[in-house]
């Protein structure tokens, strides 16, 4: 298994409900709120606010929360560098989901307007 495999392995495994709180405390320092970030995911995933809640009390993983998302299907219009990585070039399909989230969060606390995140046409 090469580093990548590895790298993806554990985008995989690794659990929503955990990253949420770090999401949340990042866009907190910049001034923006838990309302704006749930949009963001709802925007990205198609899950309202009980249901993001939910997957974190039942500590989903990426995996089992991308397979059970609605994916928008302007995400592909989520572009740029991310982590080092540039997203549209991530050939695999759940570490480029999660990028794309990691993308509209840091976004969201770089105060991009809300439409621009959306990626409102």
């Amino acid at each position: 298994m090469n580093n990548l495999d590895v790298h993806n392995e554990r985008m995989a495994k690794m659990v929503f409900g955990s990253v949420y709180p770090l999401y949340l405390t990042k866009i907190e320092k910049k001034g923006r709120t838990k309302e704006e970030l749930n949009k963001v995911i709802t925007w990205l995933t198609g899950f309202n606010d009980q249901q993001i809640d939910i997957l974190i009390t039942q500590k989903a993983t990426f995996q089992i929360f991308f397979e059970q998302a609605s994916l928008n299907p302007n995400a592909h219009l989520i572009t740029g560098m991310i982590c080092g990585y540039r997203i549209e070039e991530i050939e695999n399909a759940l570490t480029r989901q999660v990028r794309y989230l990691d993308k509209l969060v840091d976004e969201l606390a770089k105060g991009r307007k809300m439409e621009k995140i959306l990626r409102v046409q």
